[in-house]
């Protein structure tokens, strides 16, 4: 069974071009400091880092649209114990969900059809998507416990992220994504298991539940909001 949604029209949003712009040349910027840095010396090199650097806080100051899943203010932990806010995501396309560490069935299959969308990419748009997934289970699911399940499913530590927020947060969270769990009596979660689209501005352009197949619809969309401006 397939639950597909897609919100606004097909073409990329603004975000994903002009608003976006700001952030995907700071990315541009920091491959040409190196660049210059081998070749011209360190007096362009050092130019070329405050050219980035106000172009950061350029992006930083920007206001998030009011539909961007990132208006949430929450506190996060990832994988590598570091910490962050939900807004610091904000920058590129990424695919979300939410799981947790000990689930023995539907977890894996999400992280299956995430793989599997990744590969139905070509190298340049796989090398520009990012995927976040959100534990249900903050309490048990630590960064070390996050940290192991990033190292057994061979999960790409550059573009994928495994993060963990406070356990009144997580509701808070499943429900901008819409995504309904309930947590059983032995701690393990029933949930609905959904495979988010966000623009780098946070707004949803799509969703899928179907996670036992490829979703053509889906990966459609994913290469959509991927396609260069």
């Amino acid at each position: 069974m397939k639950v597909f949604e897609r919100i606004g029209p097909p073409s990329p949003p603004p975000s994903v071009g002009a608003r976006v712009s700001a952030r995907t040349r700071i990315a541009t910027w920091r491959v040409l400091l190196r660049a210059h840095a081998r070749s011209c010396g360190i007096r362009v090199a050092v130019a070329l880092l405050l050219v980035l650097a106000c172009h950061a806080a350029m992006a930083a100051d920007t206001p998030l649209p009011r539909d961007s899943v990132y208006q949430l203010d929450l506190a996060l932990t990832d994988q590598d114990d570091a910490a962050l806010r939900l807004r610091d995501l904000r920058g590129h396309v990424r695919i979300v969900s939410m799981f947790y560490a000990n689930c023995p069935y539907v977890c894996p299959m999400i992280v299956e059809a995430i793989k599997r969308t990744e590969r139905a990419l070509d190298d340049d748009a796989r090398a520009r998507l990012r995927i976040s997934l959100f534990t249900l289970d903050p309490e048990r699911d630590t960064p070390e416990a996050l940290k192991r399940v990033q190292s057994e499913r061979k999960l790409d530590p550059m573009r994928w992220q495994l993060e963990r927020t406070g356990l009144a947060d997580v509701r808070k969270l499943a429900a901008v994504l819409g995504i309904q769990y309930r947590q059983l009596e032995n701690r393990e979660f029933n949930h609905s298991s959904a495979l988010i689209l966000l623009d780098a501005e946070g707004r949803v352009l799509a969703r899928s539940s179907r996670i036992g197949e490829p979703d053509p619809e889906f990966v459609a969309a994913v290469r959509a909001a991927l396609a260069p401006p």
